[in-house]
């Protein structure tokens, strides 16, 4: 069995505000998408595919997989014009014998080794398996008016996180298939915002939730920065308390 990863590093970073793209901005001492890729290094992938911005594919192998020794980042591809279109240049950069494809997003600095190793044992079981958590908060549907139109009960909603894992022949059909229908969807209106949206939309094969962490989070603006900051160093005094 073989697991390949892909883990997307195209983001602009706007809402950061920072002349840098957030994925290397510096979160105590490493760029922060050194510990994503730390994680799946460390793990059972077999394969990682790093998608980066056009004309960063020699900064990153220099600076960040020759810098830290990343031995499983086999290829580096460039992104695309939407999210999805730079997952699927990941997809097809994955090796052709891959048996799952775990999609990740380079700036959840916070994936745990523990989380990787449910998601496969969910995707085994089901084929196609998200990280989520169940949200919090009541949440509200508005109508194009910004009226309140729909409360959801809060049981059935999930908020999304990654990696997305699917069986590697199920996620190659659902976006072999949107190539295809893509200017379809979007005369519909429909507007893609994750992986798991296109196996829904375009095969038949249920998408499973797994349960994951609330500390997996995305770093978008500044007040992440904040937070993951705060994170690392809590994880930092723990692991000085457990030396003791």
């Amino acid at each position: 069995m073989k697991n390949a990863a892909i883990v997307l590093s195209g983001g602009s970073g706007k809402r950061m505000g920072a002349d840098v793209p957030k994925q290397y901005m510096e979160l105590c001492g490493h760029p922060l998408i050194y510990y994503a890729l730390k994680t799946f290094e460390e793990s059972f992938m077999d394969e990682i595919v790093l998608v980066c911005a056009a004309g960063d594919e020699e900064m990153c192998r220099k600076e960040i997989i020759d810098r830290y020794g990343l031995k499983k980042v086999r290829k580096i591809v460039c992104g695309g014009r939407e999210r999805y279109h730079s997952v699927m240049n990941g997809v097809k950069a994955v090796s052709a014998d891959a048996d799952y494809i775990f999609i990740h997003d380079g700036a959840r600095p916070f994936i745990s080794r523990s989380v990787l190793d449910g998601v496969l044992a969910d995707v085994k079981k089901y084929g196609a398996s998200i990280v989520s958590v169940p949200s919090k908060d009541t949440v509200k549907l508005a109508d194009e008016e910004t009226f309140v139109k729909a409360t959801p009960s809060r049981k059935s909603v999930w908020q999304m996180q990654t990696p997305q894992v699917f069986e590697a022949s199920l996620i190659r059909d659902a976006y072999g298939r949107l190539e295809d229908e893509e200017e379809e969807l979007l005369a519909r209106g429909i507007e893609i915002s994750d992986d798991a949206m296109i196996v829904e939309l375009l095969t038949d094969h249920r998408v499973h939730l797994y349960k994951g962490e609330y500390e997996n989070i995305k770093i978008t603006t500044p007040e992440d920065m904040l937070y993951a900051m705060w994170l690392m160093q809590r994880r930092a005094s723990d692991l000085s308390r457990d030396d003791i």
